[in-house]
């Protein structure tokens, strides 16, 4: 790992382009993980032209190692520059705005993108595109579930506890309420999908009684709320898209989850019994189609994972405007 820091850097890639009188400047880029490859190398291809081209890779080719930490451990300071970039997760840490040495060494490098959301995960799960992912998923596309409506109130229940919890972090006091009781809280349980608004009430309740609480022991937050509120809409987030900022994995597995499964599942049922009724008697054909339809759908969660329909959101347009910016000063 220490070869890898002391003779990967900008300069190598810059003589590597010369030695091989490239057309075009290549660019690396590291990431953190294999499906981190396919969301940058979608985002990256958008600014490939004549000049610059780009190659995605995890950060070591002689180890395991993943993840923000050794992306950046890796890549950081000296070692980024017009050759070399990394493109990581935003975690918490753009929220946080530098009261961390995470956020600092993020936010602070200029050849370091991120993904303003939490992560890729949380713009895969963009509400507007979920229901092309049952389409994809299924081949059904009938309208059965509102997912925008659904994520909505989910953020407006859960937003004020997060808060809550951006001025705890801020304040280095994790302890007080970590990341795991966080997504405990916020999770959404025993969700019907032809009511959704009675699991997301109960997830309401759960967070205001913790807000309750919050404020009973920690009466020096009274004053910093608002002002942070104000600050963190001007970031982005707001009472209807707190969902993009909340983990990813738990937005993914416990919020999204909790309705896309039992959603595909009515869609695919549907089109069964279709293939049935227009089947009538005869078996065989009934049976074909049947089994070409069954080989023809896809994993849930292998297209949500494939969703690259975000481009419309706006932590989606600030990850372009910040590629641009890096792009000026290459």
């Amino acid at each position: 790992m220490k070869n890898l820091t002391s003779n990967l850097n900008s300069r190598y890639f810059q003589a590597a382009n010369q030695l091989q009188k490239r057309r075009r400047k290549r660019i690396v880029a590291y990431v953190e993980s294999y499906d981190d490859i396919f969301f940058w190398r979608n985002v990256l291809s958008d600014f490939e032209n004549d000049e610059r081209e780009f190659e995605v890779m995890l950060p070591s080719r002689n180890s395991l190692s993943r993840g923000k930490k050794t992306v950046l451990m890796n890549t950081l300071g000296e070692h980024l520059g017009q050759y070399m970039i990394a493109c990581v997760d935003a975690d918490l840490d753009y929220l946080l705005q530098r009261k961390t040495n995470s956020s600092k060494a993020m936010l602070d490098n200029p050849f370091v993108l991120h993904t303003y959301a939490y992560s890729i995960e949380n713009l895969q799960c963009y509400a507007p595109s979920l229901h092309n992912v049952c389409v994809m998923a299924t081949l059904n596309d009938r309208n059965v579930f509102d997912f925008e409506s659904y994520l909505t109130k989910y953020s407006e229940a859960v937003y004020e506890l997060f808060v809550w919890a951006i001025w705890l972090y801020r304040q280095t006091r994790f302890s007080e309420m970590p990341l795991n009781a966080l997504n405990n809280i916020i999770s959404v349980d025993k969700v019907n999908v032809f009511n959704p608004d009675e699991a997301i009430e109960r997830t309401r309740h759960q967070a205001n009684r913790k807000v309750a609480w919050l404020q009973r022991h920690c009466p020096e937050a009274k004053g910093a709320l608002r002002p942070l509120k104000e600050e963190l809409a001007m970031l982005g987030l707001n009472p209807q898209n707190t969902y993009l900022y909340i983990q990813g994995h738990h937005l993914f597995d416990n919020v999204v989850g909790a309705v896309i499964d039992p959603v595909c599942n009515i869609l695919r049922r549907e089109r069964e019994k279709e293939i049935k009724r227009l089947a009538g008697n005869k078996k065989q054909q009934m049976d074909n189609e049947l089994a070409s339809y069954q080989h023809s759908q896809c994993p849930v969660e292998t297209m949500v994972h494939r969703n690259t329909d975000f481009r419309d959101c706006h932590a989606y347009l600030q990850i372009k405007a910040n590629i641009e910016r890096l792009l000026a000063k290459l």
